[in-house]
């Protein structure tokens, strides 16, 4: 199904604010994450980002 003119737009502005980051595990390494991210009832990206949260406020604090 197309994507409406305005849907685009609203995308392509929402992907204006994001930074890109990508990562490439071994295939082991990502099947867990992505079966972690599962059990947690989160989205891979969810997940991730607060595991990166996360260790950011330990350092932080330590």
């Amino acid at each position: 199904m197309p994507v409406s003119e305005a849907k685009r737009r609203n995308n392509d502005k929402y992907n204006a604010t994001c930074d890109y980051i990508s990562i490439r595990p071994k295939k082991e390494i990502g099947q867990a994450i992505r079966a972690a991210a599962e059990a947690a009832g989160q989205s891979l990206q969810g997940y991730i980002l607060q595991a990166v949260r996360e260790r950011m406020d330990r350092e932080r604090r330590g």
